[in-house]
């Protein structure tokens, strides 16, 4: 199965794409695959990072400044 593609106009810093036509030469990729397999797990941990935080709602916060104070008050700063 062949999945449907969508064009699109990406500016990339002049390094980053030098690192991507060299990458796509030397695994024999195209450079649109690179990219699409990059964001595909950027985006996978990105629902993970969510599913986490949905699993966590209900636990206690602690401020930073609570916290430090505890690190410092048990002498571990």
């Amino acid at each position: 199965m062949i999945a449907k593609t969508k064009r699109a106009t990406v500016y990339l810093e002049e390094d980053i794409h030098k690192a991507l036509r060299l990458k796509a030469a030397a695994v024999e990729a195209s450079m649109s695959d690179i990219v699409n397999d990059a964001l595909r797990a950027a985006f996978a941990e990105d629902a993970a990072d969510l599913t986490d935080i949905r699993d966590r709602v209900n636990e206690p916060s602690v401020s930073f400044e609570t916290f430090v104070t505890r690190l410092k008050e048990r002498g571990e700063l």
